[in-house]
């Protein structure tokens, strides 16, 4: 006989975006009954579990404040030392390249998750909460009501009876296999067709060991450039390096076809002897710790989209089960606090009676927006990635852009507030606009540079404007404040272009800044009188 259930919210897929939204939905309405039913077995392993690890400032800001969950990361997750990028393709001694980074933490903290650890303890913190959360269960049917009926989940645990579970609201949180998606037909390609792979490593990869140089160590203001998301840099790809709290380490290799096909790399021991190749310094780390190997995936095809993610029907796709983007940014933990936030305020308008179709619409385009202006930052940009002039340009803009536009609004809660989207849409419509532009201009630089790749260190933490911008982020605004802000940033977006097209036509003035100079008011073509870009690496190394 099945066994019956009734609740508010049945969500499918029990992993980060699944038990996120849970907690956010008790949160916001702890009468709320939330089934979450997850595939898994818990606890699940730490550190070879699942890759993710990275966050940045809106995700990270989503787990500590909106989730309340900052004790549990500053005990039991590793405190972040940003982003930092090496120039070291073919490079034993990593004092001889390039580097970009901060020489010491900026002002909004972000963390590296051990995804099993997080999972495990989100998935007990819903207990707590009230929530009901079953581990090691298949969902073997879905019906969709296209009325004011509930929707049907039909599941069951191994050697135990079917159950049929009503809820008035279903959400898609199972990943990649997207259950909504696969039975709509709502899956779509984009325009980005790189492949990952990643291992695990039950030991530390110390990447502050890898030279004596003084000089080089003393960059830093503490040794502990492995506390950062590193990024060894190439043309046609990036190798991350992300510690685990549970003292071990996540390697991938990302890759454009193109450059570097998944065949030469789709193995362990095919992924080290490129690794030989193309980054020798981590090839004589890791030779050593082969046996400590935890695990080892790959991914053709990583990045998708989706036609549609919410539904006036009551429906709704977190996390992966909607859109994936890119890895290098680490933008994953953001899409799910931006989608989950969505998802939570189309419930609690739901639960007071008010109509769906209009905020469906409208937060429908601001997420697709969203998607396509952070697509743009990685589509057919991978062949600039072993420029050393032009990437580390690029990262000032696209953190620029991040902070300046995107980031504000999760942070000021501004997601759902259609009054301050409507003051500032044409100031973000052209925030967009300009992204695109400049993000062609990049990759037009980046075919004709030939910049060489210089020992010194391009720090973020010298650039007052750069760190007052990672900092404003948590400052408290009344509505006429965001608004101005938002539009000051819009301005000082300008300039940043202004001068990324004085840098590239400085020494290629064949470049066509047209279609650039063509968004930019007569005030900002000029530039601005600050310096928002590093110094050329010559002058730095002359210095």
């Amino acid at each position: 006989m099945t066994a019956e259930s009734t609740h508010d919210i049945v969500i499918m897929g029990g992993g980060l975006a699944g038990l996120t939204l849970a907690l956010q939905l008790r949160r916001r309405d702890p009468a709320l009954d939330v089934l979450v039913i997850e595939r898994r077995s818990h606890p699940v392993p730490v550190a070879c579990h699942k890759v993710g690890e990275s966050s940045v400032e809106i995700g990270a800001h989503y787990f500590e404040q909106v989730l309340g969950l900052k004790q549990h990361l500053d005990d039991q997750q590793l405190r972040k030392f940003g982003f930092r990028f090496f120039f070291s393709e073919g490079e034993r001694d990593i004092a001889r390249v390039t580097e970009l980074g901060a020489s010491r933490p900026l002002p909004t903290p972000s963390y590296q998750i051990d995804r099993g650890v997080f999972e495990n303890f989100l998935a007990e913190e819903c207990r707590r909460q009230g929530v009901g959360f079953v581990d090691g269960a298949l969902i073997r049917q879905l019906t969709l009501a296209e009325d004011d009926a509930p929707h049907v989940v039909d599941w069951q645990r191994p050697g135990a009876p079917l159950q049929r579970s009503r809820a008035r609201w279903v959400i898609d949180a199972c990943g990649r296999a997207g259950l909504i998606k696969r039975q709509l037909g709502l899956a779509r390609e984009n325009a980005h067709g790189c492949h990952a792979v990643w291992f695990r490593i039950r030991e530390r990869i110390r990447i502050d060991d890898w030279s004596a140089d003084p000089a080089w160590r003393a960059r830093c203001v503490t040794p502990t450039r492995w506390l950062s998301t590193n990024h060894l840099v190439g043309a046609g790809y990036w190798v991350w390096l992300i510690p685990l709290s549970s003292g071990s380490h996540s390697v991938g290799i990302v890759a454009d076809p193109r450059f570097h096909p998944l065949e030469s790399m789709n193995t362990f021991d095919k992924a080290m002897d490129w690794l030989r190749q193309y980054q020798p310094a981590l090839h004589a780390d890791l030779d050593g710790k082969r046996d400590s190997l935890q695990d080892f995936a790959f991914l053709r095809r990583f990045s998708y989209d989706c036609t549609q993610v919410f539904s006036a029907q009551r429906w709704a796709l977190a996390g992966e089960a909607g859109r994936f983007l890119d890895p290098f940014y680490s933008p994953g933990s953001d899409f799910i606090a931006i989608g989950n936030t969505y998802i939570t305020e189309l419930v609690m308008r739901d639960r007071a009676g008010q109509p769906l179709a209009a905020h469906v619409q409208v937060y429908e385009q601001i997420f697709r927006s969203f998607y396509d202006s952070t697509l743009a930052l990685y589509t057919d940009q991978y062949g600039l990635f072993g420029d050393p002039e032009v990437l580390p340009t690029k990262v000032i803009w696209d953190y620029a852009y991040y902070w300046s536009v995107l980031a504000p609004l999760f942070f000021q809660q501004r997601l759902g507030d259609l009054a301050a989207l409507s003051h500032l849409r044409e100031v973000l419509l052209q925030c967009k606009r300009l992204n695109a532009a400049v993000q062609d201009f990049l990759r037009a630089w980046g075919e004709v540079s030939g910049r060489r790749n210089l020992p010194v260190m391009l720090d973020q933490a010298s650039a007052p404007w750069f760190v007052e911008l990672n900092r404003a982020l948590r400052d408290p605004l009344d509505d006429a404040a965001f608004r101005t802000r938002v539009r000051g940033l819009a301005v000082q977006l300008q300039a940043l272009a202004a001068q990324i097209v004085q840098r590239a036509t400085r020494e290629h003035p064949q470049l066509d800044t047209s279609a650039l100079r063509a968004l930019l008011p007569p005030f900002a073509a000029q530039g601005s009188e600050e310096p928002l870009l590093f110094p050329p690496a010559e002058a730095l190394a002359a210095a």
